[in-house]
């Protein structure tokens, strides 16, 4: 008798995995609801940050510096913001197991008949797309209040390739949401500081062309470096999806999706068997 699964088999595990998938979606819905005036909160905060960032290209004009105070500003903007986007993903995907933790949930969710790579991805893609929609707020709200000037801008193509940096945003936060579950007094810091090291060398602010040459060399391997540069040619100077930009970021994620879900692997196992789960400190 014949042992390869039928098409039903293989049909009923799709739905099973697809039930899952939408069961952690929805789960970190209900946590935003919950938490919704701490969200407004932090919003207030990137908010205010974003204004304090983009204030820098005001500044230079009112010290008598030569630039084009429209160009400027939107590219300040457009740092501030995918920074923005970049901190709720990480946010999002380093403190999964903080959350869980804090819920009373995290020995269900580990002990759950759910895969973890079907766990972690569903994470990964609420944190995009309330990222994305979080993002193009404060995006509007600081244009706004600027009176900023786009008419050449090809949001289509910067939101493609948004969309294709985010796959590699959530492999590397895979990586790091191991932190917290592996160390549960300093693990969050951690992640942290991570995303602090893209900031650095991504060009975020400046670009990368002033860093020392090895600091430029580690920007290579940073999926914002592609996705900034991507995205300010798409709404500056009105570009489409460059090739240039997509292919590394199509790599970076190749390579992190599967390099993070193995790290958390290792890092569950260990957590296991060393009663770390349940640990708040």
């Amino acid at each position: 008798m014949s042992t390869i699964p039928g098409p039903l088999v293989f049909r009923g595990s799709l739905r099973h995995e697809a039930i899952t998938f939408a069961g952690v979606v929805e789960r970190n819905w209900y946590l935003i609801k919950r938490y919704f005036w701490w969200e407004l909160a932090f919003f207030v905060w990137s908010l205010a940050n974003t204004l304090t960032i983009v204030f820098i290209a005001k500044g230079v004009k009112a010290a008598g510096g030569q630039i084009d105070v429209n160009r400027a500003t939107t590219t300040l903007l457009i740092g501030a913001v995918i920074w923005s986007y970049l901190g709720i993903v990480f946010e999002f995907m380093t403190e999964t197991v903080a959350w869980e933790r804090w819920e009373g949930t995290i020995e269900y969710t580990f002990m759950a008949p759910l895969r973890r790579s079907v766990h972690l991805f569903g994470v990964g893609f609420f944190s995009v797309a309330y990222g994305v929609f979080r993002s193009a707020v404060l995006f509007a709200v600081v244009a706004l209040f600027f009176g900023l000037h786009m008419p050449d801008a090809n949001f289509i193509a910067a939101i493609v390739v948004l969309a294709v940096a985010s796959v590699s945003f959530i492999g590397v936060g895979t990586m790091t949401s191991v932190l917290p579950l592996i160390s549960p007094e300093k693990g969050a810091q951690l992640g942290f500081i991570a995303q602090g090291m893209l900031l650095v060398v991504s060009g975020v602010y400046y670009p990368v062309s002033v860093l020392p040459a090895w600091m430029e060399w580690t920007a290579k391997i940073s999926p914002a470096t592609y996705a900034l540069r991507g995205i300010r040619h798409s709404v500056l100077d009105g570009a489409g999806v460059a090739w240039v930009d997509v292919w590394p970021l199509l790599l970076i994620g190749a390579a992190s999706i599967p390099l993070g879900l193995w790290i958390f692997s290792l890092g569950e196992t260990y957590a296991k068997r060393h009663g770390k789960l349940k640990r708040s400190g």
